[in-house]
């Protein structure tokens, strides 16, 4: 893994490297890049892919001192990750799960060349879904992200069907990714705090504001999305295609929400398709 020092600390982020097109492969809340690990092995050839670990509670390296990351300043520092690194515009960003691309897309759309939003929260569905809303509940009561951590480090009730991750994926989550990803909220104070921070610092109505932006967003978009996503809504994924002005849609089966877990055979494709048609 390799750091980058930005205004609220250091990311760490995995770069294989390489002349090929660059591939920023943007995470959800309470996970770390390792979501995109099998989209990386389909794509590491072709392409430089870059997975940050964002500071969603499942980072290692501690921010700095006093930082406090809303879903606005988190999607300001994706933009500045990108210009540290001095990426171009031909540039590809992705996101799963989370929404912080689009908001990034509508302030500053020069930054975000080329965009592809894999099954994200957006519109009114904020927080997402069930799971959202129980996130977002959790933050709100006294020790309730400590609870729910303890709950998720029983293997068991991981798999309860209609709940956390099991909610999110077609298939079982592989229980190493589930331990590495809950692992810094169970041991450390300052990671709970920066996710309750993130959690109760959301606006409503901010998605809507951003999608109402990326009407005028004139660069090249791909959409894909889960066929029996139970979290994010299919038909916000047709509503995303529409609204984009240069966009596609591509909807694939036996997936949900974790796109890059559920299908990353079809979303590489497609990822692959779209830089090439771009």
């Amino acid at each position: 893994m390799a750091r980058i020092e930005l205004t609220a600390g250091p990311i760490e982020y995995e770069d294989t490297g390489g002349a090929g097109t660059p591939l920023v492969l943007l995470h959800g809340l309470v996970q770390d890049g390792s979501v995109w690990r099998h989209v990386v092995e389909e794509l590491r050839d072709q392409f430089r892919c870059l997975v940050p670990t964002l500071p969603y509670g499942s980072h290692r390296v501690p921010l700095k001192p006093g930082a406090e990351l809303t879903p606005l300043t988190m999607a300001r520092l994706i933009g500045e990750f990108a210009d540290v690194l001095e990426l171009g515009d031909d540039a590809v960003f992705v996101e799963n799960d989370a929404g912080r691309l689009q908001q990034l897309a509508a302030e500053r759309p020069d930054r975000v060349g080329r965009m592809v939003i894999a099954g994200c929260e957006a519109f009114d569905n904020y927080p997402p879904g069930a799971g959202g809303k129980m996130l977002d509940t959790a933050a709100r009561v006294p020790g309730g992200i400590a609870f729910l951590v303890r709950v998720l480090s029983v293997r068991a009730l991981r798999r309860v069907p209609g709940t956390g991750y099991a909610l999110m994926a077609h298939r079982p989550v592989p229980h190493d990714l589930t331990d590495r990803w809950i692992a810094p909220l169970r041991t450390d104070p300052v990671a709970r705090q920066i996710l309750i921070h993130y959690l109760r610092s959301a606006r409503r109505t901010e998605m809507l504001e951003a999608a109402e932006a990326l009407r005028t967003y004139d660069r090249p978009a791909l959409v894909v999305w889960g066929k029996q996503d139970r979290m994010l809504p299919p038909e916000h994924g047709r509503r995303f295609a529409e609204l984009l002005p240069k966009s596609r849609l591509v909807e694939l089966d036996d997936c949900r929400t974790l796109i890059p877990l559920d299908r990353p055979d079809g979303l590489a494709a497609a990822i692959r398709e779209f830089v090439a048609a771009t």
